[in-house]
């Protein structure tokens, strides 16, 4: 076992909710454990002990930094490694950073995982504070190399170990008839993710298919709108709303479906992405961030601008239109989401570990 031995410290967030970067953490750390390794689990959303704690403003964060950091502290003393989840803006400077710098007051080397699509924008207005803390790492993965050309424009360098699909709970639906017409959304309910634009681009899809549905998997403070733009184009009764779905959930949504939208206008390696190509669900995507590293256009997935409903709706409606294109889209995908397997992973990320703690 390549992890046999290796003592983990594990930080980043946990479901619920279940997000892309809190399952990445679970799975990763039941992945570790599968392989052998010794994994301390330090959660960046623990819930506020006492729960009252929670709701003022003043204590939230002292009731939530005391304990985090403690977790910190002893994680660290029992590791011979600490491997931090990271992403842009307040997370880091919550999370990220205090985690950096208590592995380097315990004498433990720090590895950086970090994710998120507004890296660039967050690092130029934070390149400074962020470049001092790596300096105090002993590395920083990315999983694409998107993540890692955009680190090198600031002077960062970045090994690349690719997010993780379980292709034992993310398999393949069959094939599709041409009467079945299912879109399905999983992002959460935020500007970023422009789910406004996956409406209206269904709006253009179901006055050519009345019987096709679209289905939204995420929470987020635009639930409100999206519904009232649901009312507004009258398609309250083809669109439903499920909130998050946990992973098992998600799974048996996406073999339901018979094209995935990712409307975003921002991103790195969507997991929403890689988890419906090895469904075998086609990918209408926005051609934004990473998302272009892991998909060609036309090949593995169809690809158009942000903020483009019509281009989002043709590309649907070519897809629902042509079945051998469907097939063809199908197959590849399910043949590019191979290279995400933990069998493909695994050796990468304890090479890493490895290193680090032999340069110690």
């Amino acid at each position: 076992m390549p992890f046999a031995g290796i003592r983990v410290g594990l930080v980043g967030p946990l479901p619920p909710p279940a997000g892309g970067m809190a399952n990445q953490t679970r799975q990763l750390a039941e992945l570790l454990e599968s392989a052998q390794a010794e994994v301390t689990l330090v959660q960046t959303n623990a819930a506020y002990r006492p729960e009252w704690a929670g709701r003022v403003p003043g204590l939230r964060a002292l009731f939530r930094l005391l304990p985090y950091l403690l977790a910190l502290w002893r994680a660290a003393g029992a590791s011979d490694v600490l491997h931090i989840m990271a992403n842009s803006g307040w997370s880091w400077h919550l999370f990220a950073a205090p985690a950096i710098w208590v592995a380097r007051l315990r004498g433990v080397p720090a590895v950086v995982n970090y994710r998120g699509g507004e890296a660039a924008s967050f690092l130029q207005g934070a390149q400074r504070v962020v470049r001092k803390s790596m300096a105090a790492t002993a590395g920083l993965l990315v999983p694409s190399a998107f993540l890692q050309e955009v680190f090198a424009r600031f002077g960062m360098q970045a090994a690349i170990v690719p997010n993780i699909i379980d292709l034992g709970r993310f398999h393949a639906r069959g094939g599709r008839s041409d009467q079945s017409a299912h879109l399905v959304v999983a992002r959460n309910l935020e500007p970023i993710y422009d789910n406004a634009s996956a409406l209206r681009a269904f709006q253009l899809v179901h006055a050519k298919y009345p019987q096709a549905t679209l289905t939204i998997a995420g929470s987020g403070p635009q639930e409100s709108m999206l519904r009232a733009l649901v009312l507004e184009l009258d398609l309250q009764a083809s669109v439903y709303f499920t909130g998050r779905l946990d992973r098992d959930a998600m799974a048996a949504l996406y073999r339901e479906a018979d094209i995935m939208l990712n409307p975003s206008l921002a991103d790195n390696m969507p997991n929403s992405v890689l988890e419906s190509m090895a469904s075998g669900v086609p990918v209408v995507s926005t051609n934004v961030g990473g998302v272009p590293y892991i998909v060609e256009d036309g090949v593995t997935a169809l690809l158009v601008a942000p903020a483009d409903p019509q281009a989002m709706a043709a590309a649907c409606l070519r897809l629902l239109g042509d079945l051998d294109l469907w097939s063809r889209l199908q197959h590849a995908g399910l043949s590019q989401v191979q290279r995400y397997t933990w069998s493909q992973v695994a050796p990468l990320l304890a090479a890493h570990y490895r290193q680090v703690i032999k340069t110690k």
